[in-house]
């Protein structure tokens, strides 16, 4: 397909028709790449797109279990409680 380059305040742009643009999936941002034969555009993916997709994919094909078992460490054998934040709370409302 052969186009113009338009002007487009002080930089230059070429018009791309929205078909062009649906088929190529390009939306609001695209990725520039200059490579041997031209600018390549390219569409900008979000980061981790796709990631929930595919955690939900492992989960389905019950993939998702660790793949070492759990080994108990020093920390894990002593004798510990979780602070509950009774004795803070007790002393925000006397405050």
């Amino acid at each position: 397909m052969k186009t113009r380059i338009v002007r487009i305040g002080n930089s230059r742009g070429v018009r791309i028709p929205k078909p062009l643009l649906e088929e190529a999936g390009l939306e609001d941002e695209v990725h520039l790449t200059l490579g041997a034969d031209g600018i390549l555009i390219s569409p900008a993916t979000a980061a981790r797109t796709g990631w929930a997709a595919a955690a939900e994919l492992v989960r389905e094909r019950g993939e998702a279990d660790l793949l070492d078992a759990p080994s108990a460490t020093r920390f894990d054998e002593s004798s510990w409680e979780w602070d509950s934040g009774e004795d803070e709370t007790a002393r925000e409302a006397e405050g």
